[in-house]
């Protein structure tokens, strides 16, 4: 994984925290903002208790990436294998880019939500209640684990690192990504929402998500192609390279 590929990823998920975020997790933004803050606190107060609330949310995204990478290293057993799954990794970003884009319903048939389960509503309204600055922090924890599609994309992407240092790292950076466009919402929500600026994040979006897929796709050919350069370049890199040839290159 390369640093353009980590930008690629950072970018994308800006435009998301902007349009899809916005719609998906506004309502709990909202709902702890009046319920949880008190607009007589400092601005300073304020901040830290958004920022409580959205590194909970990278804390969850961070541990799926550790696992998923866990994952994609135990099914990725030769270069060969792992074009293939770089190859089905794009291929399900394009469908996921389509269905944020609204073309298809593929994440919608296939996702379940957690919000529905009367233990997750139990803690959510417990930790609702709670003014305590931790409170926000592990409300943000369980916002991560609500089913959503650029979290499956993304999380496909950290299984195709086979690595769970990398798919950490895939992961913790789409959810720094995300935090902006929920950390101004207070400010910017009414004009994203009726506006036609948020569509079009959206769909700035969902086109980024499915170029990275046509990328990983090509990617995958690489590996398929030619398995036996890849294994070399990884071998120099195992036998003490510098970290950020490393980083560069896997």
């Amino acid at each position: 994984m390369n640093y353009l590929e980590l930008i690629v990823i950072l970018s994308t998920a800006l435009m998301i925290g902007f349009g899809h975020c916005i719609g998906m997790c506004g309502g709990i933004v909202v709902a702890y903002s009046t319920s949880k803050i008190d607009t007589a606190s400092s601005f300073s107060k304020q901040t830290i208790s958004h920022l409580a609330y959205n590194f909970g949310r990278v804390t969850t995204y961070t541990i799926f990436g550790v696992i998923f990478g866990l994952l994609g290293k135990a099914f990725t057993f030769s270069m060969e294998t792992k074009g293939f799954l770089f190859i089905a990794t794009g291929i399900l970003m394009i469908l996921t880019g389509f269905t944020i884009a609204g073309g298809t319903k593929f994440l919608n048939t296939s996702s379940w939500s957690l919000s529905k389960q009367s233990w997750f509503k139990s803690l959510f309204l417990k930790l609702l209640q709670s003014k305590s600055l931790s409170s926000f922090y592990f409300l943000g924890i369980l916002n991560g684990l609500i089913p959503c599609g650029p979290v499956y994309a993304f999380a496909i992407v950290a299984a195709s690192t086979a690595s769970p240092l990398y798919g950490a790292i895939v992961m913790f950076i789409f959810g720094l990504g995300t935090i902006p466009g929920l950390l101004f919402l207070g400010s910017l929500a009414n004009f994203l929402q009726k506006g036609n600026l948020r569509t079009t994040i959206i769909k700035i979006g969902a086109f980024m998500i499915i170029i990275y897929g046509v990328w990983t796709i090509f990617k995958g050919y690489n590996f398929i192609n030619n398995p036996e350069m890849i294994s070399k370049k990884i071998e120099k890199m195992q036998k003490g390279y510098h970290v950020q040839e490393i980083i560069k290159n896997i």
